[in-house]
């Protein structure tokens, strides 16, 4: 157990401080090595090493967590056990703006039918769907209504039943989204346990009476903690200082009933309390209706945030400065998450034999292992975001993106993983904007970049997760008003920083740049795009469309970028070369991460070269020897020849 007088050695040895130690470091621009420096301080020391002020909260914060978990999991060095999610292309679904079947510009199931055959030219073995559920949309379907009934806009249980069983027959599978960490405040469970504090349903979610929270203020207010009375006896403080990832804080107060509740997310997305057996069944036999109709698994939604220390205390301070959220490591990592995950996987997914990648915001490497390891049965997989923005920026940040900080995080994660655990690869997402305008703007790169990144998702060593227009070559939308704005997130980011005083044009560049409506635009496909988006559609780049082909089969093809050994050959400074080898099936990727021209790796043997991004490329009489300067992002992927 990690105390305050533990040294900083101590703490890395263990899963949470080892991750947590990472992130601060990688956050404050330090390398690793600097553990080495500081490993034999004292916790309580570490004071003296800091810009911060480590009141003793602090320290009591930081053990408590790190002693959440007491296992840690040695990665595992053997061959990779086959599965079919780990040779698999997974393509992700926003059903809204995928494909409109009724010109009503709204995406529907039909609309997915009748793309399943592109789909299947392009390569794909699974599509994953973001939620059809029945939901009033405050944030795009991921607030549920009711989760055994479809989404009148996007069709009927019949329209669903007919797509699984679509794609069944093409040899294609379905995975579901599960969003179990909250509801919508319009579930007949929240409807219920709002209006009737005896109602079963009340300890279904988090609620704190606002009697109890009052008189709790008002005895530390007594105590001389300076807490103005008016805002107690109206109401304007909340039971702790959680704030939501939607901005604000992160509890709805109920004047009627009197009665506060908490949501992480929007103000309709009120949270479920995992600490109530009868609710986890009731989700337990959810979860199985889907997966005895046929469904073939589920990616979870920030499934690792479903449980919360008890009693829901205050965020510290300095930990919520660091990591961007107040309270936000009361449950990014709970004491019981483990023990849910196992018990959903016991529950249900073991049943039947189904699939299951988590949404996992926040986790390093070490406590990710710990929820994937096959021997613990929780997770299959874990979608990790760290590599999305480089070290200290956000979405909201406008910067450009290092293609260096992305090779140097998949080469630590590739190596010491672990074989028995499988990394998802992806760029983008319903979250996110979009990667290759994260790298460029400028018009003459944007193809060779997006080129260059499709090369390394499908050659690298993990499972390929294409977002819905990726393999057109879609960027960035030209939004140029909050008019074009559906994003909960963008619109409330948007309002608060504009009542803080910030200048309207220079908060919607911010949000231009970082905005999740990028991803949430009708395909180029749909004609009838809403009037909100009509003026930012974009034509589709057929080379990358075939490039994503090729990708596809080659991968198909060859196990060898499945299962295969990797092997790093150069990591100087905007270059990226790595190989690619299972028995005598060997390949090298070799990646110009920068605008600056790059020697090509010089390869002591004969190669055949498999395909090249740039337009234009030389080779001698005999065919064997390439040009030996790599265009700025270009890739080669080449075939050693035995």
């Amino acid at each position: 157990m990690i105390t305050i007088n533990s040294t900083i050695n101590e703490i890395y040895n263990t899963a949470i401080g080892h991750d947590a130690l990472d992130k601060l470091l990688l956050q404050l621009g330090v390398d690793k090595k600097f553990i080495k420096t500081i490993g034999k301080i004292k916790l309580k020391h570490l004071k003296t090493l800091t810009k911060f002020n480590l009141d003793p909260s602090f320290y009591k914060t930081l053990i408590n967590l790190i002693n959440i978990e007491n296992e840690r999991i040695d990665p595992d060095t053997g061959a990779i056990e086959p599965a079919w999610w780990k040779e698999a292309v997974i393509y992700q679904i926003y059903p809204r703006t995928f494909c409109d079947s009724n010109n009503d510009g709204i995406g529907d199931i039909p609309g997915i039918i009748s793309k399943l055959d592109y789909l299947k030219d392009l390569g794909v073995d699974a599509l994953w769907l973001s939620p059809i559920y029945d939901s009033p949309n405050d944030d795009n379907g991921y607030d549920i209504r009711d989760y055994y009934k479809i989404m009148e806009e996007f069709g009927t249980m019949e329209d669903f039943d007919t797509l699984l069983s679509e794609l069944h027959n093409r040899d294609m599978k379905l995975i579901m989204d599960l969003v179990v960490n909250h509801t919508s405040d319009e579930h007949k469970w929240f409807k219920e346990a709002l209006a009737d504090e005896n109602s079963p349903y009340r300890k279904y979610y988090y609620f704190r009476k606002g009697e109890d929270v009052r008189k709790y203020l008002l005895d530390r207010a007594a105590s001389g903690e300076e807490i103005e009375y008016d805002d107690i006896m109206n109401n304007r403080i909340p039971p702790n200082n959680w704030v939501s990832f939607f901005s604000g804080s992160a509890w709805n107060y109920y004047e009627k009933e009197d009665v506060w509740a908490l949501h992480l997310f929007s103000k309709k997305q009120m949270d479920l309390n995992w600490e109530c057996e009868e609710m986890r069944r009731e989700i337990y036999d959810m979860i199985n209706f889907w997966l005895d109709k046929g469904v073939d698994g589920f990616r979870m939604d920030v499934i690792n945030y479903i449980s919360k220390v008890k009693g829901l205390p205050n965020g510290d301070k300095t930990i919520g400065e660091l990591m961007g959220f107040m309270g936000v490591e009361k449950y990014y990592y709970g004491p019981r998450l483990n023990e849910f995950l196992h018990e959903i996987h016991e529950e249900t997914f073991k049943k039947h034999n189904a699939f299951s990648v988590g949404e996992t915001p926040g986790l390093g490497m070490e406590q990710a292992r710990l929820l994937t390891a096959k021997e613990r049965e929780e997770l299959n997989m874990i979608f990790s975001f760290d590599h999305l923005e480089t070290p200290g920026h956000t979405r909201m940040d406008i910067y450009e993106y290092n293609l260096n900080y992305f090779r140097d995080y998949m080469i630590e994660w590739i190596n010491n993983y672990g074989s028995q655990c499988y990394m998802s690869i992806f760029y983008n997402n319903h979250d996110n904007p979009k990667m290759v305008s994260k790298v460029t703007t400028e018009e003459k790169y944007v193809e060779a970049v997006e080129k260059l990144l499709a090369v390394m998702q499908f050659t690298l060593r993990g499972t390929p997760f294409i977002y819905q227009g990726d393999e057109m070559g879609l960027t960035n939308y030209k939004f140029t008003s909050m008019l074009e704005i559906t994003d909960v997130e963008a619109k409330n980011y948007y309002r608060e920083h504009v009542d803080n005083g910030e200048a309207p044009n220079e908060v919607f560049g911010t949000i231009l740049h970082g905005t999740r409506e990028h991803g949430r635009v009708l395909l180029p496909w749909n004609k009838n795009m809403p009037s909100y988006h009509a003026k930012v559609q974009q034509e589709p780049r057929e080379e990358i469309t075939d490039l994503y082909k090729m990708l596809i089969e080659l991968r198909h093809k060859h196990k060898v970028f499945a299962y295969g050994g990797f092997e790093v050959l150069d990591v100087s400074e905007d270059k990226f070369t790595y190989m690619r080898s299972l028995e005598d099936d060997v390949y090298i990727i070799d990646c110009n991460l920068g605008e600056e021209y790059k020697n090509c790796y010089d390869f002591n043997g004969d190669c055949e070269m498999i395909y090249c991004s740039a337009k234009d490329y030389r080779k001698t009489s005999n065919g064997n020897i390439y040009y030996n300067k790599l265009e700025p992002y270009e890739v080669r992927i080449m075939k050693v020849i035995h």
